[in-house]
């Protein structure tokens, strides 16, 4: 499935859940199911910068596609950062970087969080759009 059909799916299932409560609670569970990151990456380097929790995110490149690993000491930014890992992962670069994020505002989620929790999410993608930028320039 593309990252456009990927990020549609995401939106109608967002969308289909009553309250914000409902879709909070799911991106809380989803952030539960990220694999668990190696301690060994979970170095300042691999902070995200500008977020209010303390979030990693790292990527290498197997066979030509990105592999992120993240995690997050807080709960909502752990399922925020996997929601873009289920629309990111295992993507070549140039996916990633033809594909903007554009889920986020038709959920509402620059709405709905606070201004810190935005802020970090906006933080998050640009540190995943410039590990996608240095993978694809390493080819």
């Amino acid at each position: 499935m593309s990252i456009l059909l990927t990020q549609a799916r995401l939106v109608d299932d967002y969308q289909a859940l009553a309250s914000w409560e409902d879709r909070y609670a799911r991106i809380i569970a989803l952030g539960r199911t990220l694999p668990p990151m190696p301690e060994a990456l979970k170095t300042d380097d691999n902070k995200v910068r500008g977020c209010s929790s303390t979030v990693w995110l790292f990527a290498t490149s197997e066979s030509g596609k990105v592999v992120f690993q993240a995690d997050s000491d807080a709960a909502i930014p752990k399922g925020l950062v996997a929601l873009l890992l289920e629309v990111y992962n295992h993507r070549t670069p140039t996916e990633i970087l033809a594909a903007p994020p554009e889920f986020i505002e038709e959920l509402g989620l620059n709405q709905a969080l606070s201004p810190n929790r935005a802020n970090g999410l906006s933080a998050m993608v640009r540190q995943l759009m410039a590990y996608a930028a240095a993978l694809k320039a390493q080819v």
